[in-house]
């Protein structure tokens, strides 16, 4: 689809070489980011891990741009887990904080992008003032269509699994009648598309309990650099890794 937005601006300029390399037509429609190392960003420069947070939200624009030029349809993105409440009180308070912070910045600037925010996860279990934030940027980009940007936010995978049972129960579904169609109907996003290809930062070989379901033929890019230090090139370079590959479903 034509983007709605009059002028783009340009990536940097190693980024737009790597772009101009990728073989658009496989592309990935829907990838997925765990943007992982924000912490150790942090201790290696003796600065507060609240510091390596504030950073990492600030990769996330020139990266949707990187998104969107390239072709990619949809970003889910793991921004708070449902073990992520475990953390020390004053880090949770402060992504708490920073979500709210950035709420009233980035969004209008996501909106003018033309993406599309979805907030996925046990939301209801959020703080008033998270969901309130949450609810209001929905709003605020429910009709734009260059980008869907899903935030999982209090999300967990087999969360999610546990939950969509549940839904189904709840709606009196007959087991006879479920299958993997009815299943994926019941997920937070049943939306969406499948899971194309999972990001992961700092070079940890786990998913961490990121879209169980989602991720069954997903292909994986794994990268040594800390979410803080990633980059459009970066992203770019693992879309023009996907679209070289062949893929094989359930193949070995």
């Amino acid at each position: 689809m034509e983007s709605t937005r009059k002028n783009r601006p340009e990536l940097p300029e190693p980024a737009e070489r790597v772009l101009s390399r990728i073989e658009r037509a496989n592309v990935p429609r829907h990838v997925a980011l765990i943007m992982d190392g924000n912490g150790r960003w942090a201790r290696k420069r003796w600065l507060p891990r609240s510091a390596g947070h504030r950073a990492g939200v600030e990769v996330l624009t020139p990266v949707l741009e990187a998104a969107g030029r390239a072709g990619v349809r949809s970003l889910t993105l793991y921004a708070f887990s449902t073990e992520n409440w475990t953390r020390p009180e004053d880090e949770v308070s402060g992504l708490m904080s920073l979500f709210i912070e950035k709420a009233k910045t980035k969004v209008p600037e996501l909106h003018e992008r033309g993406a599309r925010l979805r907030f996925v996860g046990r939301t209801d279990r959020l703080p008033e003032r998270i969901r309130t934030s949450a609810r209001e940027a929905e709003e605020m980009t429910a009709a734009n269509q260059d980008l869907d940007v899903y935030i999982a936010l209090n999300y967990g995978g087999r969360s999610e699994l546990v939950d969509a049972t549940r839904r189904m129960m709840s709606a009196g579904i007959d087991p006879s009648e479920v299958d993997e169609e009815t299943f994926a109907s019941y997920l937070y996003a049943p939306e969406a598309s499948e899971m194309d290809l999972v990001i992961r930062t700092s070079g940890e070989l786990r998913v961490s309990n990121f879209l169980l379901w989602q991720i069954a033929y997903a292909e994986f890019y794994i990268t040594e650099t800390l979410w803080p230090d990633f980059s459009a090139e970066e992203f770019l370079t693992a879309i023009e890794s996907y679209a070289s590959r062949s893929r094989r479903r359930g193949g070995v």
